[in-house]
């Protein structure tokens, strides 16, 4: 019987560390994809994180360094300058990048760093126990947001991709979700092509991922994916929010 489908090279084949229905594991898995397609694993440098996202140190084959809270933008671009030759990305979520992390991602994307940032965004702080996060949704419980988010107390939600955009430095910027086969799809080529960006040496790119997180929205799993397509992606449109003209063809 012909294979048809497999555990990628470049990850490792050990127990699934995250809640039932979070889409973590899943997009660690089309990082690693990517990785091997593009045979790039021996000279890739992941930096990874303080939160959920943390665990991507044990699944994906590949040097790791771990980095501060919020500093992984950089720590990449400390190791891509000191090693041009290397593939260097961050892996981050959205309290890591969006909230303490705001002033390195931002200056990381201005400079034009030719580094790849990978970016969970579950609109809510996960492993701490589902505080509010810079992007949970106007009207969204949380536990710091009990009557739900405000404009006049906690502000909007924050648009990381749209901010970035702007940026004359940033190279390849777009937000995918993981809720259907042709959504995976179009995550996938979006990720490689964030590879392919810094590859060609064409600047900065980012890939935001939008993800449920049962555990912390209360919702069983299926329940969390339709309130991600119906209400997190309403907030957040997904597809490709800038090609800087030299990039790789649009996926």
């Amino acid at each position: 019987m012909k294979t048809v489908f497999e555990r990628p090279h470049s990850l490792f084949d050990l127990p699934y560390p995250y809640c039932p229905g979070c889409h973590h594991g899943l997009a660690q898995r089309l990082i690693a994809e990517v990785i091997d397609e593009l045979s790039i694993s021996d000279r890739t440098i992941g930096v990874g994180p303080v939160g959920c996202s943390v665990y991507i140190y044990e699944h994906i084959d590949v040097d790791f360094v771990m980095g501060a809270h919020g500093r992984s933008p950089a720590i990449a671009t400390g190791i891509k300058r000191s090693r041009p030759g290397t593939i260097v990305f961050s892996y981050q979520g959205d309290g890591d990048i969006a909230a303490i992390g705001t002033a390195e991602i931002i200056h990381a994307a201005n400079r034009g760093e030719n580094i790849s940032c990978f970016f969970i965004n579950n609109a809510i702080y996960g492993m701490t126990g589902g505080q509010m996060a810079p992007t949970s949704l106007l009207g969204q419980k949380t536990q710091t947001s009990p009557r739900g988010r405000k404009v006049q107390t906690e502000g909007y939600p924050f648009h990381l991709c749209e901010m970035l955009a702007v940026s004359e430095g940033s190279a390849y910027i777009a937000r995918v979700a993981l809720t259907n086969p042709r959504l995976i799809k179009k995550a996938k080529e979006a990720i490689r092509k964030a590879f392919l960006t810094q590859i060609e040496e064409q600047g900065f790119s980012l890939v935001e991922i939008l993800s449920p997180c049962p555990t912390n929205w209360r919702l069983p799993p299926l329940e969390a994916v339709k309130w991600l397509e119906e209400h997190l992606m309403a907030t957040y449109r997904i597809g490709e929010i800038k090609v800087k003209e030299g990039v790789t063809n649009a996926c």
